[in-house]
């Protein structure tokens, strides 16, 4: 097309690939995903390869990717069948960024920075206290992906919410206090702070 280069990705080496991908699919959603791993201790770790996918069954999904070794929210979930989503916002940014580390399955991210894991009520995934909103759910499908193997999309039923009553407005909630948090490219991450409506048409 006039004025674009066009990019056949069979042609591309996987770190162009990976890299032009990830710049033009913005801002993404952050699941700060928490499991607890078989020896007991929690695990928490961002991923912005999330998002909702179906509002009935209420579903949402998290693909960790393959780096080092496989990942232990893919390995815990498999294991207890369940995970919870806890909210990036402005206010947890920081700690989110800490918890993004290669870290072993021995070492507690929760402890390293400084959050505090609550237990669901429900489904038992460790959770963020210091989140504004938190979702447990129970694991419902994982397809494996990516190549070579290792790389999955976790699927989990919403079985529960918790919110911060002040981000709610009855059952909506108030985007300018709740301060979500987005991912970008690189080290990039953006805010919701500047939003604009346009009227679906008829």
């Amino acid at each position: 097309m006039h004025g674009k280069t066009s990019f056949l990705l069979g042609d591309l080496d996987e770190t162009t690939r990976y890299k032009l991908l990830i710049g033009l699919v913005v801002p993404r959603p952050i699941g700060w995903i928490g499991t607890m791993g078989p020896d007991g201790v929690p695990n928490l770790a961002p991923y912005s390869f999330f998002n909702m996918v179906a509002g009935t069954p209420p579903t949402v999904l998290y693909a960790p990717g393959l780096s080092r070794r496989r990942k232990d929210s893919l390995a815990n979930a498999e294991a207890t069948g369940a995970f919870s989503v806890n909210i990036v916002t402005e206010e947890v940014a920081e700690a989110m960024n800490l918890t993004s580390g290669e870290y072993p399955p021995e070492v507690d991210e929760f402890a390293l920075a400084g959050l505090t894991a609550v237990p669901g009520e429900v489904v038992g995934a460790p959770m963020v206290a210091e989140s504004k909103a938190n979702l447990e759910c129970r694991v419902t499908q994982i397809v494996a992906v990516g190549n070579p193997p290792g790389a999955a999309v976790v699927f989990g039923e919403v079985l529960r919410l918790h919110v911060l009553d002040e981000v709610l407005d009855g059952t909506r909630i108030d985007h300018g206090r709740l301060r979500a948090v987005g991912r970008l490219a690189g080290d990039g991450y953006c805010t919701t702070s500047d939003r604009f409506t346009m009227a679906r048409p008829d």
